[in-house]
């Protein structure tokens, strides 16, 4: 099995960690990871775009001018496309983008870039990714201990949504804070709050950095 080092918030090893097989050896098609981030892009789009067509324009409710005898083209409305603040030809309208992708797939694609990251030696595993109050102060010098302190594009993911890590980390343009996936909740239970990372936050991120503890939940949700 391959190991990684785990490092504290001073940027010493504290020891190492070996990776599940399937983490490590994970693998996919350009295609499915194409697919992959294609959908989830098209998942961030809103969708709430909408224009007015002819119906929907105020007025034009009578004829501009007569049918005849005044040497214009013929006109029923002044709510047609060609009228200046007329009704919008093939207007756009409200609709949903998402594109669906297999829930295996899926994970095979996030695995498969999660796993490339590791190999390239991108990947960082902290101890612990807690501070005690949120300051941006505290993110910096814990990035600079790691040697990321001018790094662009750095991804960090928690175990769970933790409201200081993320203010200590949201002032940082370079910097993305996510969180591991939780799996599903059980019934009556009540659903904890999760933004966690994609595949394409995986791809666009030059270094990565990692709690242990959301190391051990990726293998236990998304590599079982």
């Amino acid at each position: 099995m391959a190991k990684i080092d785990i490092k504290g918030k001073d940027g010493k090893s504290v020891g190492s960690l070996e990776l599940s097989e399937k983490l490590a050896s994970a693998t996919a098609s350009k295609v499915s990871i194409h697919r992959t981030v294609v959908s989830e892009e098209s998942a961030a789009r809103q969708g709430t775009q909408s224009a007015k067509t002819r119906s929907e324009v105020r007025g034009g409710g009578r004829k501009p001018y007569k049918q005849k005898k005044t040497g214009n083209a013929r006109q029923g409305s002044i709510n047609s496309p060609h009228y200046r603040h007329g009704g919008m030809a093939l207007a756009v309208k409200p609709r949903d983008y998402d594109k669906k992708v297999n829930r295996r797939e899926r994970r095979a694609s996030i695995l498969a870039a999660l796993a490339e990251q590791i190999s390239a030696g991108n990947v960082s595993v902290v101890e612990n990714l807690s501070f005690t109050t949120p300051k941006t102060k505290d993110a910096v010098a814990f990035l600079t201990a790691l040697g990321l302190g001018s790094q662009r594009r750095v991804l960090v993911i928690t175990p769970e949504y933790d409201p200081i890590a993320f203010k200590s980390f949201r002032n940082l343009p370079d910097v993305t804070v996510r969180t591991a996936p939780t799996g599903k909740t059980a019934e009556g239970e009540t659903a904890i709050k999760t933004v966690a990372f994609s595949t394409r936050d995986v791809m666009v991120a030059h270094k990565i950095v990692i709690a242990r503890d959301a190391l051990a939940r990726i293998e236990e949700v998304w590599a079982k």
